[in-house]
């Protein structure tokens, strides 16, 4: 496997960990009533993430992200596999998305402002940084 494979491969497990930091929170907070429910306008009263704690809410939100980000990563991780354009370089990009997204995750629940959309900066950066390599 190669290093990017196993780079994406870990951010997928992250995604999961992502989501039970989350959802413990969340469970707790409103009650598996609401958290189990359909989720209808009329029964909430409210969408589920205006009900949330502020940190709850953050990092409902950062998972949201990652699953954005997770797409394009895997774009990246894909074209760099399939056109055998795997090089140190791409492999540091790989490592680098992933360490960010690590980061990305206490620096969005304690609100670091800007340290937070640096972090992602530098994730999506490298992100962009594979793709460029896998086509030039």
């Amino acid at each position: 496997m190669t290093p990017e494979l196993t780079a994406l491969a870990l951010a997928g497990l992250l995604q999961f960990v992502q989501y039970v930091l989350m959802a413990v929170p969340a469970n707790l907070e409103l009650g598996t009533a609401k958290t189990l429910s359909p989720r209808d306008p009329q029964t909430l009263g409210q969408p589920i993430q205006n009900q949330l704690s502020p940190v709850t809410g953050r990092l409902l939100r950062a998972l949201n992200n990652h699953f954005e980000a997770l797409l394009l990563f895997t774009l990246a991780v894909t074209v760099t596999t399939l056109s055998n354009q795997s090089t140190p370089f791409t492999a540091a990009c790989a490592w680098v998305y992933l360490a960010a997204r690590v980061l990305y995750i206490p620096a969005y629940a304690m609100g670091l402002v800007p340290w937070r959309s640096l972090i992602w900066l530098v994730g999506f950066t490298a992100t962009m940084a594979m793709i460029v390599a896998a086509v030039i």
